[in-house]
């Protein structure tokens, strides 16, 4: 199994500074790549004097976490890529487990470790930490934190289970699995993608792992603070784009819903003397409306997809069993 590094930079290279050592270190027989995304810093040059064993792809301009990997990867050779958010320490055989879930279990295309905070590494990180679920609006949330309580680790997730998504900050994934999904919406920019992502693979039944005794820890927040406005507006805009294309749910009283609580959520931010965020929400909505129309026609497609296979399948135990009745 041929695996790949990849890691996404923009303007970091006091992050790769700090946090490609460990990546080094407990990566000796794997590529490494840096993808880096129009950085305007020394970063590149950093990597070129300190690193030269590491491949770099040097995009253009920042495409963002969607299209900077979806870009990169079409210029790595691998069987499997993990996504590595350049704020994260890896742990030693923290590939083992992996490479093995992997190759045990060949239906799984998306493997997530364990996520704990580099700051604390007692506990586990706000993204992804024990394995992502999601809710039946669409919100989702994680083992080992609740809303923003954070658990301590005792070792109560250290299992190998199918999770609904993987946190992006560290992610693997079958190169073909990547392909046929047709990678990451470009659309979402950043935030929630990992989860659309999933959420699509598993509408083609692909499984979503978590495997525990692969640990890493994670910064977090490096992007963009949960401060700024922007990060709500993402937030709140890509997880209507994800719930739109992918909910198995009746669509339009979901996202009704969807819109009363994110309203509740704005109502919130006001009160709490946070009124950019408020706007946020709003500005969300409206850029919302504006793509329902492709939305609601992926999910047209998708759904049409799903309807013929179901006739396929249909066919085939009617031609089966006429046979078996011919045969009578």
């Amino acid at each position: 199994m041929k695996l790949a590094i990849v890691i996404l930079n923009w303007n970091g290279q006091q992050l790769l500074e700090t946090f490609l050592p460990s990546v080094v270190r407990y990566t000796k027989m794997h590529d490494i790549y840096v993808i880096d995304n129009g950085s305007i810093d020394t970063s590149v040059a950093f990597l070129e004097a300190h690193y030269p064993s590491i491949k770099c792809v040097k995009l253009t301009h920042n495409m963002g976490y969607a299209g900077g990997y979806n870009a990169g990867l079409k210029l790595i050779d691998a069987d499997v890529f993990c996504l590595l958010n350049s704020d994260i320490e890896v742990t030693k055989n923290w590939l083992k487990p992996i490479i093995e879930a992997f190759r045990t279990n060949p239906n799984t295309a998306i493997i997530q470790p364990k996520i704990l905070d580099y700051h604390n590494k007692n506990k586990f990180e706000y993204a992804g930490a024990g394995g992502g679920f999601i809710d039946q609006l669409g919100y989702p949330y994680c083992r080992g934190r609740i809303f923003d309580t954070i658990e301590d680790d005792h070792g109560q997730y250290n299992d190998q289970k199918n999770i609904f998504w993987a946190s992006g900050a560290c992610l693997f994934i079958r190169a073909n699995a990547f392909k046929s999904l047709n990678g990451f919406d470009n659309s979402f920019f950043a935030h929630m993608e990992e989860i659309d992502l999933c959420w699509r693979a598993q509408n083609k039944n692909m499984t979503v792992t978590y495997v525990g005794n692969s640990t890493v820890y994670h910064a977090g927040a490096q992007s963009l603070q949960t401060s700024n406005p922007k990060k709500t507006y993402l937030n709140f805009r890509n997880s209507l784009y994800t719930l739109v294309k992918n909910t198995q749910n009746p669509v339009g009283f979901v996202v009704f819903l969807r819109l009363t609580f994110d309203g509740l959520a704005g109502i919130r931010f006001l009160l709490q003397e946070r009124p950019k965020h408020m706007i946020a929400i709003i500005k969300a909505h409206g850029r919302f409306y504006q793509a329902l129309p492709s939305l609601l026609k992926f999910r047209r497609q998708h759904s049409k997809k799903t309807h013929n296979q179901l006739k396929s399948i249909v066919w085939s135990y009617f031609v089966c069993n006429k046979k078996n009745y011919n045969n009578l």
